[in-house]
């Protein structure tokens, strides 16, 4: 299946319909079949030890596999996420950026499912693993015509 949106697009809406968080997710490389993204660390994002807090994490995850729906689905689809998983690996770097690779492992008419491995900036070892699946609004339905 063939992208409904370019990476650039794709930036421009996340930053839209989510203003508050813009400056937190970056698209780093988008294609068909998956979309890298990074969470910039600031201090917020640490926990008391100087880590990337688990919250942190899956809202990366949660945005990445948002993400990679919106740029197969197009602006229309209000996807909203309906089960999760997150497997801490290892303890990632507080001083280092995330970042998550995604690919799709389904995207039907109702559902779409996603698998995200994290790692921290410089890192070949991920420290997280994540599982998301999205429910996606009926064709035609007014949330499906959101943006």
């Amino acid at each position: 299946m063939a992208l409904a949106m370019t990476k650039d697009e794709l930036s421009q809406y996340l930053t839209e319909v989510f203003p508050q968080i813009h400056k937190d997710f970056v698209v780093e490389d988008l294609t068909e079949d998956s979309i890298t993204m990074r969470l910039v660390v600031d201090d917020r994002h640490l926990r008391p030890g100087g880590t990337v807090s688990g919250p942190s994490m899956f809202g990366l995850a949660d945005v990445c596999v948002y993400a990679m729906v919106l740029a197969r689905k197009g602006r229309q689809s209000l996807a909203v996420t309906t089960n999760s998983s997150l497997d801490f690996l290892r303890k990632p770097e507080g001083d280092a950026d995330m970042i998550a690779k995604c690919r799709l492992l389904k995207l039907g008419r109702t559902l779409a499912v996603g698998d995200v491995l994290m790692y921290s900036d410089g890192s070949d070892h991920p420290v997280a693993r994540a599982s998301m699946t999205y429910s996606l609004p009926p064709a035609g339905s007014a949330a499906a015509n959101f943006g």
